[in-house]
């Protein structure tokens, strides 16, 4: 029989890969909990979760029993001019765990998707105004997704350099921390009277592709404000950060200020159906109450709100509130800080970190974002039996909620092991 990875590579073309060079991919043919196995039988530990999506645990059966009770019940329909229980259901609970101003949901299919909707609504808001304001503020080493609105506010240039002559308008300060928090926010002052800007588009507290970056909460809330008193409209992208990562529901329970809209996807779902969310509050969803109507957000997706995923969101939720889930979401945390004090001092460690289940360990060597240092940690992982994904020289793990302590153990050895080999 012809091997699953030969019949992939006549008829596949995978994301973030140079086909040309990459090495076959790994033919994966099942999951359970925080363990993935491969085509010959191989277990190996999903340290990142598949993305951060799978947090509690693959073949959750709380979550598939949800999705097959939902199945028989109502599969898909529409939801322009139609609506479900799924839907309002999914909004009536998750806006009570939301920051307070949180008012209203409009659904999208995936991450890329919620924030290009968010930045639609902050154009179309002013535009509703009679307001053309067409600059968009980021942070630098942002990632909010490929398509072109969410590629437009990202900044790592590895993913935007053939598009960035057919971008949005977008200007970009640093990330605030301890030291430079009142410089960033006098370039922000600077920024907001010399363009029309509509909106600022951020990751809250964790910067994700850019390398599991930290910033300051403190700093970031000074933005917020900032940008509020002007009317440009915060939109925080909780895609990677949200349902529990840094210890808190929402890295935005962090803040002071809230946004004025708030983009979800992945664990969402738990990674079991393509869903996300653009929450808003009551401000911008009056905006685009009119008479006129044109003045409606005339933006859709085929699949919005698609009752299977709705289903998979209630049953995630239920488990993000679970004790068990609690518990287990201290206990990582806690063996990360550990983690931390251990290899921080590493001559091989240029910087060590932890939020929640988020680790992150900077080595202390240059090494391109997809070059032969970085496949050699990655091969070196998984032939370990763990997956993990450095982001240039960062190694980082972001595990499932559900992992055990010997597993968490395991992924642990792996990360010291890869410091001995670079």
């Amino acid at each position: 029989m012809e091997k699953l990875t030969d019949r992939d590579q006549k008829c596949i073309w995978h994301p973030l890969t140079q086909h040309k060079t990459a090495k076959p991919p790994i033919g994966i043919t099942k999951a359970k909990g925080a363990l993935i196995w491969d085509d010959k039988g191989k277990a190996y530990i999903d340290g990142i979760a598949s993305w951060y999506t799978a947090m509690y645990g693959h073949c959750n059966e709380r979550i598939t029993s949800a999705i097959s009770e939902q199945m028989q019940q109502l599969d898909f329909v529409m939801f322009s001019g139609f609506t479900h229980e799924p839907a309002v259901q999914l909004a009536e609970e998750l806006l009570p765990l939301l920051p307070g101003n949180q008012a209203k949901l409009f659904f999208n299919d995936n991450g890329s998707t919620a924030i290009e909707a968010a930045i639609k609504m902050s154009i179309q808001y002013h535009h509703n105004k009679d307001q053309k304001r067409d600059t968009i503020i980021a942070f630098e080493d942002g990632f909010h997704g490929d398509t072109f609105g969410a590629m437009s506010a990202s900044g790592i240039s590895s993913y935007n350099g053939p598009f960035e002559d057919f971008l949005l308008k977008v200007v970009r300060i640093p990330v605030p921390t301890e030291e430079n928090s009142e410089e960033v926010l006098k370039q922000l002052e600077v920024l907001i009277t010399t363009h029309a800007c509509c909106s600022f588009v951020f990751e809250p507290l964790v910067q994700g592709a850019a390398g599991m970056k930290f910033h300051s909460p403190t700093g970031l809330d000074q933005l917020i404000a900032k940008c509020q008193e002007a009317d440009i409209l915060c939109i925080a992208d909780e895609i990677m950060t949200g349902f529990g990562k840094t210890g808190k529901n929402f890295a935005s329970d962090y803040l002071k200020n809230d946004p004025d809209i708030i983009c979800l996807s992945k664990a969402l779902t738990a990674g079991i159906f393509p869903l996300s969310i653009t929450s808003c509050n009551q401000k911008v969803f009056d905006a685009f109450l009119s008479n006129e109507v044109s003045k409606g957000f005339f933006h859709a997706h085929t699949y919005s709100a698609h009752p299977l995923g709705c289903a998979a969101a209630l049953a995630g939720l239920e488990l993000l509130q679970s004790m068990e889930i609690k518990e287990s979401q201290k206990y990582i945390a806690q063996q990360h800080q550990e983690f931390v004090n251990r290899v921080q001092h590493h001559p091989k460690v240029k910087n060590a970190r932890a939020i929640g289940v988020i680790l992150a360990v900077d080595l202390d060597l240059d090494m391109d974002r997809y070059g032969s240092v970085r496949d050699k940690l990655y091969d070196f992982f998984m032939e370990r039996g763990v997956n993990l994904r450095p982001l240039g020289n960062t190694i980082y793990t972001l595990p499932p909620y559900v992992i055990s302590k010997e597993q968490l153990q395991q992924v642990y050895d792996a990360m010291e092991g890869a410091l001995e080999i670079v």
